[in-house]
């Protein structure tokens, strides 16, 4: 793993997950069912768990929606789904928060957008109902601004103070400075109402790469909670994962964010467990933390004309990705396997050797010969028809010489 120093936060427990400078980025995700539809509610939640989703988000945004959370949380205990559920918030989670009393203890967490509620107006009392609540059953909140939503009573005071000055700071400077200060002054206004330091979780989310990467360096120097990080809004395909890619890395790398979450705007009826493949993928790749073994692949030239390796390539990514929930219950360690698939001779052999296992097929007019390289010796020489076959039975009988004794060692 990667030798990043955390920013230091308190840490706090959201279920049996625990967040903060100690323990490790959570990745979260959201469901885009209507809560009310319990069954579709159900079956994506326990999908997001099972792809990795540590934490769910859902949205309470109506008397069905409230009602429905205990039964959903309730089915998927059963289903042996233990992951946490969040309760997503705006606008009259004082009031379902208070009706429907047994939402509120079945979930895990009430997310709070300060702009959608009392805070700054005539007084806070919306607020500080469900922060009594969030108190009562002794939950933890996080504190989510979002710069489509900031309080604009705040907002305009702030601009009308910058305006005064003898050199005015721009509009994004000003922006930017006034979400810090509503995530900060509401969360003393929670802690004010009986939440513990450890029960608070900040987030200031925007759309755009370099103002979140701002924000939050403005935030995390300024407090000691822990910091969900996302991208709002961050976009379809391509353009969501390079532009979520890009801001986290930044910040994860210098050591800011305990939850993040990639919220990719799905295709039609597309797949939303895209999102926590994506954040897992960023953990990963900045060897934060691992998740599932990872193909080496080349990307192909006129060397490679023939699409084999590629195919190959996809088809050992898929066996890696079917088989992890299976290796993760039986292997310590498997999850940090390296697996090279290269098209030719010019990279193959350097690049297996540099895996736990690789293969080198034959490029465009090589001699139809593949050797296989385990944690950096040649192994044995593929030919023929069967090689994918073949492969996939020498990744099998690696992952169980190589981390069965593991598991067999911490149960003595």
């Amino acid at each position: 793993m990667a030798n990043i120093q955390r920013r230091k936060t308190v840490t706090a427990s959201i279920g049996e997950v625990r967040v903060g400078s100690d323990a490790p980025v959570v990745v979260q995700s959201m469901t885009n069912t209507d809560t009310a539809d319990i069954p579709s509610t159900v079956k994506q939640v326990a999908d997001l768990a099972r792809t990795g989703s540590e934490l769910v988000r859902v949205t309470v945004n109506n008397d069905e929606a409230a009602a429905a959370v205990a039964p959903i949380v309730d089915q998927l205990d059963k289903q042996g789904v233990n992951v946490p559920v969040i309760g997503d918030f705006h606008y009259n989670g004082h009031q379902l928060l208070v009706k429907y009393p047994e939402c509120a203890r079945a979930l895990a967490k009430y997310r709070i957008n300060p702009g959608n509620v009392s805070v700054g107006r005539k007084d806070d009392t919306n607020f500080r109902t469900m922060i009594e609540v969030a108190v009562k059953n002794q939950k933890p909140v996080r504190i989510g601004v979002n710069w489509g939503s900031l309080d604009q009573a705040l907002l305009m005071r702030m601009m009308d103070e910058n305006s005064r000055l003898p050199e005015p700071k721009d509009a994004r400077e000003v922006t930017m400075e006034a979400m810090v200060v509503s995530a900060l002054n509401s969360a003393k206004l929670a802690e004010k109402y009986g939440l513990r330091p450890d029960q608070i979780i900040l987030s200031a989310k925007v759309s755009g790469v370099q103002d979140l990467i701002d924000v939050y360096r403005a935030l995390a120097a300024r407090c000691s909670y822990p910091l969900h990080l996302g991208l709002t809004e961050a976009g379809m395909g391509a353009k969501g994962i390079v532009a979520s890619s890009a801001a986290l890395g930044v910040l994860l790398q210098e050591g800011i964010g305990d939850t993040i979450r990639v919220s990719l705007t799905p295709a039609p009826n597309g797949d939303r467990s895209e999102e926590v493949r994506v954040a897992q993928q960023i953990l990963q790749s900045l060897s934060i933390r691992s998740f599932t073994p990872q193909v080496t692949a080349c990307p192909g030239c006129g060397r490679t004309t023939s699409t084999f390796f590629q195919e190959m390539a996809e088809q050992i990514q898929s066996y890696l990705r079917d088989q992890m929930p299976v290796w993760k219950d039986r292997y310590t360690g498997v999850e940090e396997m390296k697996v090279a698939v290269m098209g030719c001779v010019v990279n193959g052999p350097g690049e297996s050797k540099h895996a736990s296992l690789g293969i080198s097929l034959p490029g465009t007019f090589e001699e139809p010969k593949a050797p296989v390289y385990v944690d950096g010796r040649l192994f044995t020489t593929l030919k023929g028809d069967g090689i994918v076959a073949a492969f996939i039975h020498i990744l099998d009988e690696y992952v169980e010489s190589h981390y069965a004794a593991k598991v067999e060692s911490m149960s003595m």
